[in-house]
């Protein structure tokens, strides 16, 4: 009985001290109650989502009084009260006022509308922004935005959402803003009514949800953000379609947003813009980020890739066994054709089926033999050392041989173009000659957005220090540590060199083109509107120039 009652105290202290205040939000002019109201601490991320009724409770425990209450809903003036006062309000209406229009009278004369499309459109499936509610409540009730900038006054026709999956029992509902910029990040919500989406599956047409707020009257100019929120739990997941190297905000509740450096969720708009209007600056990229145009979105090709059979044809794939390791690493590569032999060395974190346009071209000339670079693909590595370009050089050798080649051609892509310059300094004698495709010379070549991302990438990785992501940190590194090969070294390269680069590639085109002006006998080729997925945008014009070169 005594251990009862001492249960008991314990859990009426529990009860005292939770401070679960509870309440109903209401529209004060219309006396009705208000569904979806936020309501958290400011610069804390703690808080919760009025129901479909305007009611709520929000645990109040370990606060300060003197910490700020924001209760805040579009088109309702915010309201705002000490933890200690509103501690005194549990059980009652908390009423919202609604806010004033100022609507001025305006004569708008419109020229020329045209037709826009901003912010990020990939819809992979490989790269996800997931919404889970019970994985984590206080992630789940948070907020993702999308930087945009439009350097012309124009109107919002279509809010766009690419979704990778949906999975629900019940229509889930989202809560759309748009927010103007201060300091780089999300300021003030302005919008003067609430839109809010009960989204269901059948409303996603070809992997997007398209939202019309034609009606609504939205126009921006200027930087600004559109942003997603949550509001009610459900049971499932939805996978939202995100782009690498492209950044996104993120907030819970009244908490500071923060960067994401790594990827941003697939969000995009259509837009009406006014050509007629002043620029508010010269002429800048609407698009939601810096690094729009260096990295592409190469989803439609990696699915391609995956289905084109190549990096698992058991038929002519084969290992070769490492001996710089006590066991089990072994370079895995497939053998297509006859001829002069052809090595095709894919780039960091890639495979043989990044060949796959290549492939089937150059076998009929050449004998195409085809690499996973060790730790990617099939290749394996249990050692714990750092990659380098010098050892995936030195494995090159190895496997040539084993084949018995005396002399081989290397068309190498990225990294794969950085070990085939590695070859030509370690073993000119064997080297024929190298076709280099967005390769660097050292790792000051590397447009700077990149390595920052990939510098935050890392700091992620050796955060989360998870052993099956060894190998992923491993190849960020040496992204970032590598190669070291100077002019005096590339004056030394004696074998034929094609350097190819594309015109918007992360590889500076200054640098690309002294890597070709110091290697004696190199020729240079520039793409056109290329990024650095030159193998999988400009397929037919790359294997033309191998063909070309390699023939000569």
């Amino acid at each position: 009985m005594k251990k009862l009652n001492t249960l008991f105290f314990l859990f009426a202290a529990y009860l005292f001290n939770a401070q679960v205040i509870s309440g109903t939000v209401i529209a004060k002019n219309e006396n009705q109650p208000i569904p979806y109201v936020k309501i958290g601490i400011e610069k804390e991320n703690k808080g919760t989502v009025s129901d479909e009724k305007g009611n709520f409770s929000i645990d109040l425990s370990g606060l300060e009084n003197s910490q700020k209450l924001r209760i805040e809903v579009p088109g309702y003036e915010p309201y705002t009260e000490s933890v200690q006062n509103f501690k005194k309000k549990d059980g009652q209406q908390i009423f919202l006022k609604e806010k004033i229009k100022n609507i001025k009278e305006v004569n708008i004369k419109v020229k020329k509308l045209i037709d826009k499309n901003w912010g990020v459109n990939t819809k992979t499936k490989s790269v996800l922004y997931s919404v889970n509610s019970q994985f984590k409540k206080e992630d789940f009730l948070g907020e993702t935005a999308l930087e945009f900038n439009a350097n012309k006054r124009s109107k919002i026709k279509n809010i766009n959402l690419n979704i990778a999956s949906y999975t629900s029992n019940m229509p889930v509902l989202m809560r759309y803003s748009i927010y103007s910029e201060k300091n780089g990040f999300p300021d003030q919500n302005i919008l003067d009514e609430e839109i809010t989406v009960e989204l269901t599956k059948d409303m996603i047409k070809d992997g997007t949800y398209t939202l019309d707020v034609n009606e609504h009257n939205i126009w921006v100019q200027g930087k600004f953000f559109i942003g997603i929120q949550f509001l009610k739990e459900f049971e499932g997941k939805i996978n939202i379609s995100a782009a690498l190297f492209r950044t996104g905000f993120i907030r819970k509740f009244y908490g500071d947003w923060q960067k994401m450096t790594l990827a941003a969720p697939a969000i995009n708009i259509d837009v009406k813009v006014d050509k007629s209007a002043k620029n508010i600056k010269d002429e800048t990229a609407a698009l939601g980020d810096d690094l729009e145009g260096l990295i592409s979105d190469v989803s439609q090709y990696q699915t391609e890739a995956e289905n084109s059979g190549y990096g698992k044809n058991e038929s002519t794939g084969n290992y070769l066994a490492l001996k710089d390791t006590k066991k089990d690493t072994k370079l895995y590569y497939e053998t297509y054709g006859e001829g002069e032999p052809l090595f095709l060395l894919h780039g960091n974190s890639g495979s043989i089926k990044d060949f796959y346009q290549q492939i089937p071209v150059l076998s009929k000339q050449f004998k195409v033999i085809v690499v996973d670079t060790r730790g990617q693909g099939k290749s394996t590595d249990t050692s714990h050392r750092e990659f380098t370009y010098t050892q995936f050089a030195e494995d090159i050798k190895a496997l040539a041989d084993q084949l018995g080649l005396k002399k081989i051609n290397i068309a190498g892509w990225s990294d794969g173009g950085i070990t085939g310059l590695e070859f030509a300094l370690k073993y000119p004698e064997n080297l024929n000659k190298l076709i280099a495709i967005g390769a660097n010379a050292f790792p000051e070549g590397v447009d700077e957005r990149l390595v920052t991302h990939l510098k935050n990438q890392l700091l992620v990785l050796n955060i989360e220090n998870k052993p099956e992501k060894f190998d992923e940190r491993r190849l960020v590194t040496i992204m970032l540590k590598e190669p070291h090969i100077d002019k005096k070294d590339l004056s030394k390269i004696q074998s034929p060199v094609l350097v190819i680069a594309g015109d918007k590639d992360v590889i500076k085109q200054d640098h690309t083109e002294m890597i070709a002006r110091e290697i004696p006998n190199a020729e240079l080729r520039i793409y056109k509107n290329a990024t650095h997925m030159i193998p999988f945008e400009h397929a037919d014009e790359l294997n033309a120039d191998i063909l070309r070169f390699l023939g000569k």
